[in-house]
């Protein structure tokens, strides 16, 4: 590919922004539009309609770009909580690592590409990109310095801004627990494990066992119950609600009974006792024989203070490790029960069967991207289609074949792999939306990685080397070879995966043609309910951390790439502040969980890029960079050391010092009495009886932002109200 053809992939991504862009600033306008862009907005307060023959509706306009580049830390914080901030940090960290990439690369590194060797320039356009990388440099030879020099400084410019970030979202993690309101996951404790006994029901056997270690600081305890209770109470509940909601309940927002958990044998019943009654409980050995026999050998046990609860968490309480398994619990709305049910000596299992579908779905994947591969090549295309020979002798169309064609489609099959890979985290049985979410992320991180970069690097040589996997010693070599070769491939897609990508996020065209159809094409004018979605982070992180990679690795051995991915990166600031400001609802708070997985991936990068330059055959370039490898691990290993246990557990000191805290101030007994209803099975019934809609936009425990752009006021705990498979 020459620079002509990698100038006409550009020009069609650039059309395809523009185009969304100016879309997307007519479509926000429109007030039918207004639960698809202002989705935050719209769940919790009416959005005003503005008078239908308005010209400025239908005129494109830039005030959306500068809403989003004014918009402050504390607006994003507001809207999102810590994981929005922290995603926000990454966008930017990348921002200035590749700005520092870019000045370095294109004065110093750029130009001894390009005159590497001897040799007749064409006209720029015409240009093969090849000699721009680190392949036009002759094999030992003494200009190798200047990208030893820059790998240098650009190593040591990641490792203090990694190490600064890293020490400021630990600050803000602690700032998160300490200053939050009471959060009741720092009292509550989940036990899974819990053996049977044919004497009594597991609730009985839960609090014999807390009552008799933990006698002083155990409070209560709440069962857990299998999934199709659940949905029966459910069912009942709405029939109730049918027939109730033409009279006006006395059940007002704030504690509520769980008619599950809280003590009743009947499926459903409406109390108007008062307090006393809801407050009211029966042992749960009292409810009828079918009921107990629904119990899952799982719990949510209380305790008196935060200390004690961790203590309780790390603790093994068994000689049996697989019997009383105890965690400390997410956060109420972080809780995934279809999970919790899942018996504890399943979990092992299923982990196991999951990594080998995972591996499974990896390999099956590497026929596709092979395919993208052919593609990129003209003569392996035509020696698989012989009848398109001719058609790829016209130019323009020969560059959209094999610079464009081959990342749309590369792109269109990993669309899938996200959904899969949530999947998979579902069946691995986490009991938290974050941890699957979070896990999620690591799975497609690795794929992405694994099938994008190495699969497409190596997979390109295997087409036109068909013996290069049965010389496994000549792998390192030949992945330092192949890298430079596939800089144009990598540098479309950028271009595709990554400006059109944002184009796409920026437009919602999936909850875009939704709201259409359900307006436009079947009539029917009843609002939207269970719109809210959650930021994608399973999806959108990985997609940063591969262009991380790309960037770290061809920065040196081909620096083209670098002003498409800051173009990439300054478009993902805008977009996704904009998204987080108007779109994505924060259901719950994972206190920046995700940023471990950024620093090891970014680390990660800078490794495979040293080792790359490493392999070329120069003395000096193995000799300069070897160390280079051994610092980026002894900083890795510092900063886990130093920050990483913070994001794993919650120190005692803190927690300590807020349970004396809570004490002066008297606030023991509200906490108590908050916590049975706030890990309430059935929390949400009780919602369903009232006609309120509100939802959460501003995370748990914080106040929702007063300014035009955020809703006003929402009630946090509504969000309970999603079911499990939303997100």
């Amino acid at each position: 590919m020459d620079v002509a053809d990698l100038l006409t992939s550009a020009g069609i991504n650039i059309s395809v922004c523009v185009v969304a862009f100016s879309l997307y600033s007519v479509l926000r306008k429109q007030p039918s539009n207004a639960c698809v862009y202002f989705t935050r907005r719209y769940i919790s307060e009416p959005i005003g309609h503005d008078d239908p023959f308005s010209l400025h509706r239908f005129v494109p306009s830039a005030g959306w770009i500068m809403q989003a580049w004014r918009a402050t830390d504390e607006e994003i914080l507001e809207a999102g909580g810590i994981d929005a901030v922290v995603f926000m940090r990454i966008v930017v960290l990348s921002i200035r690592i590749f700005i520092i990439a870019a000045v370095i690369c294109v004065f110093l590194v750029l130009p001894v590409n390009y005159y590497g060797k001897e040799m007749e320039h064409k006209n720029f356009r015409f240009e093969s990109i090849d000699v721009f990388t680190i392949g036009n440099v002759e094999e030992g030879s003494k200009w190798l310095w200047a990208h030893c020099l820059a790998l240098y400084i650009i190593t040591c410019a990641v490792c203090v801004l990694l190490y600064l970030e890293y020490k400021s979202i630990t600050k803000m993690r602690l700032a998160h627990i300490t200053g939050s309101h009471p959060n009741p996951s720092h009292f509550t404790v989940l036990v899974r494990g819990i053996p049977w006994s044919q004497d009594h029901s597991y609730s009985k056997s839960v609090e014999s066992f807390f009552s008799t270690y933990y006698p002083d600081t155990y409070v209560d305890h709440q069962m857990i119950y299998r999934p199709s209770t659940v949905h029966k109470l459910k069912k009942d509940a709405k029939k109730m609600y049918r027939i109730l909601r033409p009279v006006e309940t006395e059940y007002v927002r704030g504690d509520k009974p769980c008619y599950l958990c809280g003590g009743t044998a009947h499926t459903f019943k409406l109390l108007q006792n008062g307090e006393d009654n809801i407050r009211s409980q029966t042992s749960i050995d009292e409810l009828h024989p079918t009921q107990i026999e629904k119990e899952c050998p799982a719990a949510f046990v209380f305790f008196k203070n935060r200390y004690a609860a961790v203590v309780a968490a790390q603790v093994l309480q068994s000689s049996n490790p697989m019997l009383w398994v105890t965690q400390l619990a997410p956060e109420p709305h972080d809780v995934y029960w279809s999970n919790l049910g899942i018996p504890y000596k399943q979990v092992w299992v299923r982990k196991i069967v999951v990594l080998l579908i995972a591996l499974a779905f990896v390999f099956v994947f590497l026929f596709p991207v092979t395919l993208v591969q052919g593609l990129t090549q003209p003569h392996v295309l035509t020696r698989w289609f012989p009848q398109i020979k001719e058609v790829l002798k016209l130019k323009f169309l020969n560059q959209l074949v094999t610079g464009y064609l081959p990342s749309v489609i590369l792109i269109l099959f990993l669309y899938t792999v996200p959904p899969i890979m949530m999947l998979l985290s579902r069946i691995e049985g986490n009991v938290s939306r974050s941890d699957r979410k979070r896990s999620a992320c690591i799975k497609v991180l690795y794929f992405t990685i694994w099938n994008v970069f190495f699969v497409n690097v190596l997979s390109g040589s295997f087409i036109n080397q068909m013996s290069i996997f049965s010389q496994i010693k000549e792998l390192p070599m030949m992945l330092a070879k192949q890298v430079p070769t596939q800089a144009t491939f990598f540098t479309t897609y950028v271009l595709s995966s990554g400006w059109a990508s944002l184009a796409f996020e920026l437009i919602q065209l999936f909850a875009l043609i939704c709201n259409i159809l359900r307006r436009f094409i079947l009539r029917n004018k009843k609002e939207p309910t269970n719109i809210a979605l959650t930021f994608p982070h399973h999806t959108e992180i990985p997609r940063l951390l591969l262009f991380g990679l790309l960037g770290f690795t061809l920065s040196i051995l081909a620096p083209i790439i670098l002003p498409f991915l800051l173009v990439y990166f300054f478009l993902a600031f805008l977009v996704y502040r904009n998204q987080i400001l108007h779109v994505y609802v924060t259901k719950y708070e994972s206190a920046g969980q995700f940023w471990p997985i950024v620093h090891n991936a970014t680390i990660f990068s800078l490794v495979i890029a040293v080792a790359v330059l490493a392999m070329k055959k120069s003395p000096m370039a193995s000799g300069c960079t070897i160390p280079l490898i051994i610092i980026s691990l002894l900083f890795n290993e510092y900063c886990r050391k130093r920050f990483s246990q913070v994001f794993k557990r919650n120190p005692a000191q803190v927690l300590i010092e807020m349970d004396r805290r809570d004490e002066q101030w008297g606030k023991e007994e509200g906490i108590y009495n908050r916590l049975r209803s706030e890990y309430c099975q059935l929390a949400y019934i009780s919602r369903d009886l009232t006609i309120s809609k509100d939802i959460s936009v501003a995370g748990p425990n914080r106040q929702s932002s007063t300014d035009h752009n955020s809703p006003q006021g929402a009630d946090e705990n509504s969000l309970k109200q999603e079911s499990d498979s939303k997100e």
